[in-house]
C-alpha cells in the first residue's frame, strides 16, 4: 500500500465547523484532510447556498443549510460548538466580534480570514466614513485582545495573513544582503528597528492577478477568481493606508481618525477610485487599487518605534490590487454604476475556478526604500501549479487557504493564547507549512520606483528628492 506523502501535523479530537463555504471554505477542507487526523464526520460545513451542498456531499463531510444572522448566531453557536471545539469562520456579512466573544465564553478555537461586521454595515448611511472603515473594525478587536482565552487567530489568509510573514522574511533576507547582523527578532519592537535600520518608507502589499477565463463577462455580471460579495464590500469602502513618518505631502481627501490607536488614515473616497504605481517582479510595473486590507494597518502598527508616546518611524503601508481582467472589467461597471445596482445580487456573481485557462496570482510584499532599490518577496502561483496540488482551487484561492491550514494549525499548538493577529504568529512556523501550496516563492531586487519614465508627455506635481513618497505613488 502506498504510503500518505503528506505530513500530518497532529490529531484533532473535536468539532471542526466551516461557517462560509464559498472558494476559500471548499478549497481548505481538503487540506485540513491531507494535514490533520480527523475523520470527515468531525467536520461540518454550514452555508446558506444550497448549491454547495454537493461539493460537500463529494468531499464526505456534513452540510447544514442555515444563512447565520443577528437573530440567530447564539442558537446556532450553542447547537454546534462546545468546548475543544473549532470555528473556522470564513464567511461575509457575520460580525466576527459577536463570534469570537462567544468563542472567547466556550472555549472554542476560532479562525477568520477577514474581521467582517453585520451584513449592511457597509452600506449603512447612518454611519460616517471612518465608522465603515478596517480601522475601526481592527480598534472593536483590539478592544477584546490582551485578555486570557482561547487562540482565536483573526485576518489571517494570504492577505491579509501570509503577506506579514512575507514582510519579515523579507526584512531578513535583506539584511543579510546588505551585511547587517544577523540575530533572533522576537519582538515587535526588534522588526521595526530592523526596518528602520533597512531605510524602509514603504511597503506595498503588491498583487497582480492574471487568470483568464474561456466564458467572458457579460454585462451587469461580477466575476472574480475568489468572494465577490467580499471584494464588492472592500471596493466601496474608504481607501485605507498608514501613513509614513517619512511623508511630506498630506492628500487633500485625506482624514486622520479621532478614536482609537490612530496608526492609519483613510481617504474620502472608494478604494475602487483610488489607484497607486506598484511593481511585481512578473510584470513589472502597473496602477492598482487602493482596496482596503486588514494587513496595511497592522503591518504597519507593528513596525512603529514609538519614544514617549510619539511615533519616531513608521513606514506607509497599503494594498496596490490588479485583479484578474474579468474582475477588473467588472470593478470599472460596479464603479460606474455607484455600487448600487443588481451587480450586487447572488445571481449576478459568479466565482471562476474551473473556467480558468490559463494566468497565476502574484502576491506578495514590495519594500521600498533600501540602498539596494525596492525588494519585492512572495509567491507567484499559477492555475496549472494550483490544480496539480489540491482540488476545488484556482491560483488565489489556493493561497488564501495555505494561510488558513497554517494559522489553524498554530491555533491548535498554542489553544490558549487569545486573540492574536498574523504579525504575533512565528512567521517560520507559518512559512513552513505554507510554502508547499505557493508555486515559485522568492525575493527580488529592482531598481524601479514611482518616477520612473514620468513627466514626458505631461507635467506633474511630484517630489523629485524622495521616489517613495506617496504623493509620487497615488495615481492622480
Amino acid at each position: 500500500m502506498a504510503m500518505n506523502r503528506y505530513k500530518k501535523y497532529r490529531k484533532f479530537a473535536g468539532k471542526i465547523v466551516i461557517l462560509g463555504f464559498g472558494s476559500i471554505g471548499q478549497a481548505i477542507f481538503p487540506l485540513l484532510a491531507r494535514h490533520l487526523v480527523i475523520e470527515p464526520q468531525q467536520v461540518r460545513v454550514v452555508s446558506k447556498l444550497a448549491e454547495e451542498e454537493t461539493i460537500a456531499q463529494e468531499l464526505g463531510v456534513n452540510f447544514r443549510l442555515l444563512e447565520v444572522t443577528r437573530e440567530n448566531y447564539k442558537p446556532f453557536f450553542d447547537e454546534e460548538l462546545s468546548v475543544g471545539d473549532f470555528l473556522i469562520n470564513l464567511s461575509t456579512g457575520i460580525s466576527s466580534a459577536d463570534l469570537i466573544r462567544l468563542c472567547q465564553v466556550k472555549k472554542v478555537l476560532y479562525l477568520d480570514a477577514s474581521t467582517e461586521p453585520w451584513e449592511g454595515y457597509y452600506t449603512d448611511e447612518s454611519l460616517s466614513p471612518p465608522q465603515r472603515t478596517n480601522y475601526a473594525l481592527r480598534e472593536e478587536m483590539l478592544a477584546m485582545k490582551g485578555k486570557a482565552g482561547s487562540t482565536a487567530v483573526i485576518t489571517h489568509g494570504a492577505n491579509p495573513g501570509l503577506v506579514s510573514h512575507f514582510v519579515k522574511q523579507a526584512l531578513w533576507n535583506m539584511a543579510r544582503d546588505n551585511d547587517l547582523p544577523i540575530r533572533p527578532l522576537h519582538t515587535a519592537q526588534d522588526w521595526a528597528y530592523l526596518a528602520h535600520q533597512l531605510t524602509i518608507k514603504a511597503i506595498h502589499i503588491a498583487e497582480r492577478d492574471t487568470q483568464i477565463t474561456s466564458t467572458p463577462k457579460m454585462p451587469g455580471e461580477f466575476v472574480n477568481t475568489w468572494s465577490v460579495p467580499g471584494f464588492m464590500a472592500e471596493a466601496r469602502q474608504p481607501a485605507e493606508l498608514s501613513w509614513g513618518t517619512h511623508e511630506r505631502h498630506w492628500p487633500k481627501d485625506a482624514h486622520h481618525y479621532d478614536f482609537g490607536s490612530n496608526c492609519s488614515i483613510y481617504l474620502h473616497r472608494p478604494g475602487a477610485m483610488t489607484q497607486v504605481r506598484t511593481w511585481t517582479p512578473a510584470l513589472g510595473p502597473f496602477h492598482g487599487f487602493l482596496i482596503t486590507h486588514a494587513e496595511s494597518i497592522s503591518i504597519a502598527d507593528y513596525l512603529s518605534i514609538r519614544c514617549n508616546g510619539n511615533v519616531i518611524y513608521r513606514p506607509t503601508v497599503h494594498y496596490a490590487y490588479f485583479p484578474c481582467p474579468d474582475a477588473t472589467l467588472s470593478l470599472h461597471e460596479y464603479n460606474g454604476m455607484e455600487w448600487q445596482n443588481g451587480m450586487n445580487q447572488e445571481e449576478h456573481n459568479r466565482l471562476i475556478v474551473d473556467d480558468i485557462i490559463d494566468g497565476m496570482d502574484e502576491l506578495g510584499v514590495l519594500l521600498m526604500g533600501n540602498r539596494k532599490g525596492a525588494y519585492w518577496f512572495g509567491s507567484q502561483l499559477s492555475i496549472h501549479d494550483a490544480r496539480k496540488q489540491v482540488p476545488y482551487n484556482n491560483a488565489t484561492s489556493l493561497q488564501v487557504a495555505a494561510g488558513v491550514l497554517a494559522a489553524v494549525l498554530w491555533a491548535m499548538e498554542y489553544p490558549e493564547c487569545g486573540i492574536v493577529e498574523p504579525e504575533d504568529l512565528d512567521y517560520q512556523y507559518i512559512l513552513k507549512i505554507a510554502l508547499p501550496y505557493l508555486g515559485k516563492v522568492s525575493g527580488y531586487y529592482t531598481h524601479w520606483n514611482p518616477l520612473k519614465d514620468r513627466q514626458q508627455l505631461y507635467n506633474e506635481k511630484i517630489d523629485q528628492s524622495d521616489p517613495w513618497q506617496f504623493l509620487n505613488i497615488r495615481v492622480i
